[in-house]
């Protein structure tokens, strides 16, 4: 008789941390000219008309004319207070309504992000279905082939997927357009460039949950009892689904937040393309805008996956019927351990050569006894560069994950029930608009950038640690526990963190890659490491206007990467 009134807290608590994070992040928004020392007056007028002069009673009109705030406390506020009436505000820069402007750019960007999820979702499957029939004859888990196979996909970055489409099928081919969105034969190439990607990324979290769900007994009873493989198999990749529900609705929100890049690619008006516009511009009003549809289409999007986890696991949540087990090591130790060998290899001997010598004459050389790996644009040694970049890409996608973990396991562990709120207003930032924001307060540099993918990068693992969470509280032991007298703290102590912590560590290994990749992408953007940093992400940026005529330059640091996401898609998938 007690249970709606604790019901009707937690939903009052998680509507103030939602309105609070959308609230703090308009605020944070809002600050960017402030945080930066700039007068956003100046940059408004600079992008009405580079040819006026800095006057001050011309700063004073353009203040004026398009309401810049004094400070960006009440700017915010005042902002969240007439968009909760509807009122978007008008463009600092063009004085049109934001929410007309807007509302273009918001379709093509989520048109693209259905067909992104659509090319991620066919490919994923097809690269788990062998490995769904063949569980259900044997149990055996995901092969070695489907998880190497997504972990290549994973680490490749959208950037380059989306150049080598626009390069090879666009116009050499000449089958698709390079560029706009005028119809459905723009859709294809960017849906591959951001869906491919991220197949490799939702093979990888099914593939966890598919090994995990075939060590419960329920499995061995089903294949004992004679049910037909197609019915064992659907019911492993429903109870599978189930656990990577929420998971693949941050992805799907994140697809929708992330295409900057691609969209800037193939010249697309996306909402993403609009936001770093606005950003640059510092047009405030369209950029809060923007941030505020994808933060509430995170949380819609956020509450309505874990309702449908709880759906999908039906009576067994409610009944404690579910018996969460975690898989253990590596199927493929062996193959795991000699790719880690050969990036090792690679790593110490770059180490040993000098990075930062040129040689002008020996410009865009092809692999030779000399260079083993090429040259660079300047003449660079290509070996050195790859194993004294290893140490800054490698280095901080270890530090971020750690940290991440932390984060991670920290907020999604404490929670005991599954309500969407700070990660998923969160995980809807774009991380260039993160990246942005950091090099604001700290200037570009690859500490901001560090920053920046760490302030995103916790996401995945707390909603990971949320969902397998509320799955071992669910459970029957724990219930026993709990009627014997355990508190709060013993539960969580005793039980679920020694439940949830090993997939998570996976997880976070599987994560390593990923980060390294949004490195990348704000190194492209020249928003990390300096453009003749050896990071990965500035070579590939430096390398890609020379893809047709040295391929090999652009090569180097992918294989990094690809060798990156070997190491951990070798290893056992995330539950």
């Amino acid at each position: 008789m007690t249970a709606p009134l604790p019901n009707a807290l937690a939903a009052t608590r998680g509507l103030v941390i939602a309105l609070g994070s959308v609230t703090g992040l308009a605020l944070l928004v809002g600050s960017l000219p402030w945080l930066g020392g700039d007068d956003p007056a100046q940059t408004v007028l600079r992008a009405r008309s580079a040819e006026r002069e800095l006057d001050p009673a011309v700063l004073a009109a353009v203040r004026r004319d398009a309401g810049i705030p004094d400070d960006p406390v009440s700017g915010a506020l005042g902002w969240l207070a007439d968009a909760a009436h509807g009122d978007l505000g008008r463009s600092w820069v063009t004085g049109s309504p934001v929410a007309q402007s807007i509302a273009q750019p918001l379709g093509i960007s989520v048109t693209l992000a259905v067909s992104a999820a659509a090319v991620c979702l066919i490919c994923a499957l097809l690269l788990l279905a062998p490995s769904l029939r063949r569980a259900a004859d044997s149990g055996a888990g995901v092969g070695g082939g489907a998880l190497a196979a997504g972990a290549l996909l994973a680490a490749l970055p959208e950037f380059l997927v989306a150049t080598a489409l626009l390069t090879v099928v666009a116009v050499h081919l000449g089958i698709a357009p390079t560029s706009g969105w005028s119809g459905p034969a723009n859709v294809p190439l960017p849906a591959l460039a951001l869906g491919l990607p991220a197949a490799g990324v939702l093979s990888r979290v099914l593939s966890g949950a598919i090994d995990a769900t075939l060590t419960e007994p329920w499995v061995r009873t089903w294949r004992a009892a004679g049910f037909r493989r197609s019915a064992t198999a659907a019911a492993v990749l429903r109870r599978a689904v189930a656990v990577a529900l929420p998971q693949l609705v941050l992805l799907f929100v994140g697809l929708l937040g992330s295409g900057i890049v691609v969209e800037a690619l193939f010249a697309i008006p996306g909402l993403g393309g609009t936001a770093l516009q606005a950003v640059l511009a510092q047009d405030l009003p369209v950029v809060q805008a923007c941030v505020a549809l994808l933060a509430l289409i995170g949380l819609g999007l956020g509450a309505a996956g874990m309702l449908a986890h709880r759906r999908l696991l039906g009576p067994a949540m409610r009944d404690g019927a579910l018996t969460p087990s975690a898989t253990g090591g590596s199927d493929h130790p062996r193959w795991a351990l000699a790719v880690a060998a050969l990036l090792t290899a690679l790593v110490v001997a770059g180490l040993l050569r000098d990075p930062s010598a040129i040689a002008l004459g020996e410009r865009l050389q092809p692999p030779s006894s000399a260079s083993p790996l090429g040259t660079d644009a300047l003449g660079r040694d290509l070996l050195a560069r790859f194993g004294h970049g290893a140490l800054l890409s490698v280095g901080a996608s270890l530090a971020i994950s750690a940290i991440a973990l932390a984060l991670g396991l920290l907020v999604g562990a404490s929670r005991t029930r599954g309500l969407a709120g700070a990660a998923e207003v969160l995980n809807a930032v774009p991380p260039v608009l993160a990246g942005i924001i950091a090099a604001a307060v700290a200037g570009p540099g690859l500490l901001g950038a560090a920053t920046a993918v760490c302030a995103v990068a916790w996401i995945p693992l707390a909603v990971h640690a949320r969902t397998l969470a509320a799955e071992v509280r669910a459970a029957g032991f724990v219930r026993a526990a709990r009627a014997l007298g355990a508190g709060r703290g013993r539960i969580l102590l005793r039980h679920v963190l020694p439940a949830i912590l090993p997939p998570l560590l996976r997880h976070a290994l599987v994560r390593v890659p990923h980060n390294a990749l949004a490195l990348a992408g704000l190194g492209f953007l020249g928003l990390a490491a300096p453009h003749d940093s050896a990071e990965w992400g500035a070579m590939l940026a430096g390398a890609l206007p020379y893809a047709e005529s040295a391929p090999w330059a652009v090569a180097v640091p992918a294989l990094g990467l690809s060798l990156l996401g070997l190491v951990s898609g070798l290893s056992r998938a995330t539950r």
